[in-house]
């Protein structure tokens, strides 16, 4: 795989052709990438729903009603979908779950290995819940992170995809009843491939020079 030239091909794309769909091992493939998304302290804050019938892209489009219909094609239009939520805090209890997941698939040698790990995460996670007070934003930071992944991933198989701030999260919070489960909508992520009248898919990309961005010591 050539990850530049994945990245050069990839864009934020406007109209889906809704006659293909992504092939089903193709997206188990991005499912499985996005999975085994990296987190601070391995806090794993995310929650995915996974839109890939006519009625679930229904449900997502509802946080594009009103003003934010311009982004409702790019969900019924799409060929899958993916709502990424992200928890509103990382109490101990959820902390304990994390730690005995950990303990499940083999990651301490010892008890010491053990008490070390969640006394970590807990430091992390209490210095921004009483320091920087920033604990909700913090957690949504890993959530972006693991839309990076899929994105990658999907550009790495040739599946355009377009990433979504444009969304009603209260009406999509009610939709999936996620704030009962202590969770909240962050961004959407559409899936499929480029329609021919596609604007965006022949302009070039632009990108600040490499010397403004790049610090070489």
């Amino acid at each position: 795989m050539d990850i530049v030239a994945a990245a050069r091909q990839r864009y934020s794309t406007k109209a889906y052709d809704d006659s293909r769909k992504v092939p089903e091992e193709d997206f188990q493939q991005i499912l499985d990438a996005l999975h085994l998304s990296p987190s601070s302290v391995n806090s794993q804050p995310w929650h995915f729903i996974v839109a890939s019938t006519a009625e679930g892209k229904a449900r997502i489009a509802k946080g594009t009603q009103g003003w934010l219909s311009f982004n409702e094609q790019k969900v019924t239009k799409a060929s899958h979908v993916i709502l990424f939520c992200t928890r509103i805090d990382a109490d101990e209890h959820y902390q304990r779950q994390l730690l005995e997941q950990e303990q499940s698939d083999g990651r301490f040698k010892d008890d010491t290995a053990r008490q070390n790990s969640a006394k970590g995460r807990s430091t992390f996670i209490n210095l921004h819940r009483f320091q920087g007070r920033d604990v909700a934003h913090w957690l949504e930071k890993q959530v972006y992170l693991s839309v990076g992944v899929a994105i990658t991933a999907a550009a790495a198989l040739g599946i355009d995809t377009t990433p979504m701030e444009g969304i009603d999260t209260k009406a999509l919070d009610e939709e999936f009843g996620l704030r009962e489960k202590g969770l909240t909508s962050s961004v959407v992520l559409s899936f499929g491939y480029r329609a021919e009248g596609d604007f965006n898919a022949g302009l070039p990309k632009s990108r600040l020079p490499r010397e403004t961005v790049f610090t070489l010591l």
